[in-house]
């Protein structure tokens, strides 16, 4: 492990004093590669097969998206999610809300599939 952290983190090192000579353009565009790169990883939102019964959720919660989008659908704000979920951070909610725009067809499945049980 040790040996594969020193070969990244030079990389890394390069990338973080790289970052302040870009324009805003040249790093949104370097997000775009991060982003389309990673495919359909998440961060901050996982799916495992005895959790939730496999939904994609908030990491470190039990908190399904289709949940939270469900709610914001219905008119609760940010902060009322905030409220009612303690566990929940703001960072949590803009990455479910990202996870949602990327499988709209997915999520709105799920709203269904347990508005009707």
């Amino acid at each position: 492990m040790v040996m594969s952290e020193n070969r990244i983190m030079p990389g890394l090192h390069e990338v973080e004093k790289l970052l302040p000579t870009l324009s805003r353009g040249e790093k949104a565009q370097l997000l775009k590669w991060v982003v389309q790169d990673l495919g359909d990883d998440f961060p901050g939102v996982d799916s495992q097969p005895d959790v939730c019964g496999g939904e994609p959720c908030v990491v470190r919660t039990r908190i399904p998206v289709w949940l939270l989008e469900q709610a914001r659908r219905l008119g609760t704000t940010e902060n009322r999610l905030l409220e009612a979920y303690p566990s929940l951070r703001a960072e949590d909610l803009a990455n479910a809300w990202a996870f949602v725009r990327a499988h709209t067809a997915e999520i709105e499945a799920q709203i269904r599939d347990n508005e009707s049980a």
